[in-house]
C-alpha cells in the first residue's frame, strides 16, 4: 500500500491518505484515527488494526504533498559508502577526512541526520551559501522500521521493516571535510528531502529495485539494490545489536556512484538546479535548490 502525507489547499494541517498512483488520487484517513500521521499508521499496522480510509478520494493535483514523516521521532540513521563504486569515487576525491577506513568498508559506516533536515517533495532546498560552496546530492532508498526491537537477527530483520521511501541525503562536502565527521555537513536545515510516498514492504522487491538521480534532467546516478555492500537485514541487525530500534525509525541505505564530488572537476549544485530522485515503485522525489543568502 502507498501512503502520502499531504495538506489540502488553503490549510496547512497535515493529513495522511492512501494513494492510488494510477488514478492519481488520495483517500484521506480520518484524522482522529491517525493522530500522529504516518507514525500512527505504522503503530496501528503493528497492532494488526490498520486504519481504513472513509473519506472520498481527492486528486493529488489538488493537494500539496509533504514528507511522509514530516518530523521523525529520532535522528535519521544513514549509511556511508554502501555502494562499492561510490566508496571508490569518495576515496578518490580526497575529501574523506573522517578516517573511515578502506575504499570499500568491511563493516557498515553509520551516521545521523537531524529530524529538522526533513522537507517534502517539491520543497525548496536551502543551499546555505553563507556556509558552503560544495553542495552535493545523494539519492537513497530509506527503510521505515515497523516493529521495533533490540538484538534483531539478520534472518528476522525483514519482519521489522514496515516500508520504504526515498530521501536525498544533501551534503555540504566542505563542512564534512572541515569538521572531520559527517553529522554537521549533512544536517543543515532542509538537507533531507523525503518522499513522495511511503510504500509498505510487501510492495517493494529489493532484489531488483533500481535507484536513479537526475540533475536538471541529466542522469547522474543509477544502480540496483543488488549492488548494496551491506543489505537491509545486515544494517538492521548491526544497528539493533546494541540500540533499540523504534517504530517509525528511518534508515537511509546509502547512495551509488555519480555524486557531484565524483566528477573532475566536481559538479556541485547551484541555485535553480532541479534534483530528481526516483526508484522502482517509490515514485519521483523532486526538489529545487533555492536562491539562499550569503
Amino acid at each position: 500500500m502507498k501512503y502520502v502525507t499531504f495538506a489540502e489547499q488553503g490549510t496547512g494541517t497535515p493529513r495522511v491518505g492512501v494513494l492510488d498512483a494510477a488514478a492519481e488520487t488520495v483517500a484521506p484517513l480520518p484524522a482522529d484515527s491517525v493522530p500522529e500521521g504516518l507514525l500512527s499508521v505504522v503503530d496501528r499496522d503493528i497492532a494488526g488494526e490498520p486504519p481504513a480510509a472513509t473519506e472520498a478520494p481527492v486528486k493529488v493535483a489538488d493537494v500539496r504533498l509533504l514528507a511522509p514523516l514530516p518530523r521523525p521521532r529520532h535522528d535519521l540513521v544513514c549509511v556511508g559508502k554502501n555502494y562499492a563504486e561510490h566508496a571508490t569515487e569518495f576515496a578518490r576525491s580526497g575529501r574523506d577526512a573522517t578516517g573511515s577506513g578502506p575504499d570499500v568498508p568491511t563493516a557498515p559506516i553509520f551516521f545521523t541526520k537531524a529530524p529538522s533536515t526533513v522537507v517534502g517533495p517539491d520543497d525548496i532546498v536551502d543551499p546555505h551559501l553563507d556556509l558552503t560552496d560544495a553542495l552535493d546530492y545523494e539519492a537513497e532508498i530509506a527503510v521505515i522500521i515497523g516493529r521495533g526491537g533490540r538484538g534483531i537477527r539478520p534472518e528476522d530483520a525483514m519482519d521489522h521493516v514496515w516500508g520504504y521511501t526515498l530521501v536525498n541525503d544533501v551534503t555540504a562536502r566542505d563542512l564534512q571535510e572541515r569538521h572531520k565527521q559527517w553529522f554537521l555537513g549533512k544536517s543543515l536545515d532542509t538537507f533531507c528531502p523525503m518522499g513522495p510516498w511511503a510504500v509498505t514492504a510487501d510492495e517493494v522487491d529489493l532484489t531488483g529495485t533500481w535507484l536513479e538521480c537526475r540533475v536538471n534532467g541529466e542522469l547522474r546516478q543509477r544502480a540496483c539494490t543488488t549492488d548494496l555492500i551491506f543489505d537491509v537485514p545486515t544494517l538492521v541487525a548491526t544497528l539493533s545489536a546494541g540500540i533499540t530500534l523504534a517504530p517509525g525509525d528511518v534508515i537511509a541505505t546509502g547512495t551509488p556512484a555519480g555524486v557531484a564530488l565524483g566528477f573532475d572537476p566536481p559538479r556541485y549544485l547551484v541555485p535553480g538546479d532541479v534534483v530528481e530522485v526516483s526508484a522502482t515503485g517509490l515514485g519521483v522525489l523532486r526538489n529545487t535548490i533555492g536562491e539562499g543568502r550569503r
